[in-house]
């Protein structure tokens, strides 16, 4: 299917890492965005060269709040969830706050989704519902159990969707996160992701830290594929691609010494000196799972999904990125 430019699309968390790649594309193409965002873990700065465009509406407000998710989806057609409290680390530290925004928040949202017959909700779901589950590579229906309160949160969204579709007929479609990274990626803060931290760290000729002796594995998942699985999801026609969860991945794994070794190659291009910069490993992380792989067979099957772009090649333009917009901020 053709997306309809002259739809509306509501992006919660439109302006965080995810959510804020997402209003860029979309707005490119010309839809009108409203995006809903209480800036606890967003920043203005992502959103900002959108606030003159008259396809782009702000909402400052929280999920948490039903009224507030009621304004949100008046008059859209689809809904590109991304809000939520990231982190299993965050998660262990403060899993009632976890909660309130991953579980009550998403409720809210499917509620007024379903009071205002939006079209189509799509949801970022999560990798670490894997759990426990030791198979490689990840496959949609076998999970394991849960190894944090934040896996709990996003597994718990996976069972509301489907019960929303199966009882009210909402059309709902989850995208299991497998470490995204790209531009616009938060590289401070205690919960920073991995590749924006090690980066800056970099940057600053100083030793990045490896939880563990570096052999754990990530499929880790370029930016730009993210947004080609959001918009697959919200045009497919085929009713089959529906009411169902995706890998959203590249389908490969890195280990986390190799992720530092191409760090540093590709950073040493711009200041070879960051080549020397020596690796500090520390202790396992509480939570963590030891590897993580994604099939993305049902997600090229169902919804033609075909990666843009490699671990490799993405990371190179990640790093361009971080050294052309944040080098100076060192």
């Amino acid at each position: 299917m053709i997306l309809d430019s002259q739809k509306s699309i509501l992006i919660t968390g439109g302006a965080g890492f995810i959510g804020s790649n997402l209003c860029d594309h979309f707005l490119s193409k010309g839809f009108r965005i409203v995006c809903l965002d209480n800036f606890a873990t967003g920043h203005r700065h992502n959103i900002s060269r959108h606030f003159d465009n008259p396809n782009f509406k702000l909402i400052e407000g929280d999920i948490r709040n039903l009224e507030t998710c009621r304004l949100a989806v008046d008059g859209v057609s689809y809904v590109l969830h991304q809000a939520a409290l990231g982190s299993v680390p965050r998660s262990i530290h403060d899993p009632i706050t976890s909660n309130d925004v991953n579980v009550s928040g998403f409720l809210n949202m499917l509620v007024a989704a379903r009071d205002a017959k939006v079209k189509r909700f799509v949801y970022a779901a999560s990798s670490s519902t894997y759990g426990d589950s030791e198979a490689l590579p990840k496959v949609e229906d076998k999970i394991g159990k849960p190894l944090s309160p934040y896996a709990i949160t996003k597994y718990v969204n996976e069972l509301y969707a489907e019960i929303f579709s199966n009882t009210y007929g909402v059309e709902t479609v989850g995208l299991r996160y497998f470490n995204v990274f790209g531009r616009k990626q938060d590289p401070n803060g205690a919960y920073a992701a991995v590749i924006p931290k090690f980066v800056m760290q970099l940057m600053n000729h100083e030793s990045p830290v490896i939880n563990g002796d570096g052999t754990y594995s990530r499929d880790f998942t370029y930016i730009d594929n993210v947004i080609l699985m959001n918009e697959l999801a919200i045009s497919t026609e085929n009713s089959l691609a529906i009411n169902t969860v995706y890998n959203t991945a590249f389908g490969d794994r890195t280990t986390l010494n190799d992720l530092v070794h191409y760090l540093k190659q590709f950073l040493s291009e711009f200041e070879p000196a960051i080549a020397e910069v020596p690796i500090i490993h520390g202790p396992n992380r509480d939570g963590d799972i030891p590897h993580s792989l994604a099939s993305i067979d049902k997600a090229k099957s169902l919804l033609g999904y075909a990666p843009a772009y490699s671990f490799r090649d993405g990371l190179r333009e990640a790093v361009r990125w971080y050294w052309e917009n944040l080098r100076e901020k060192k």
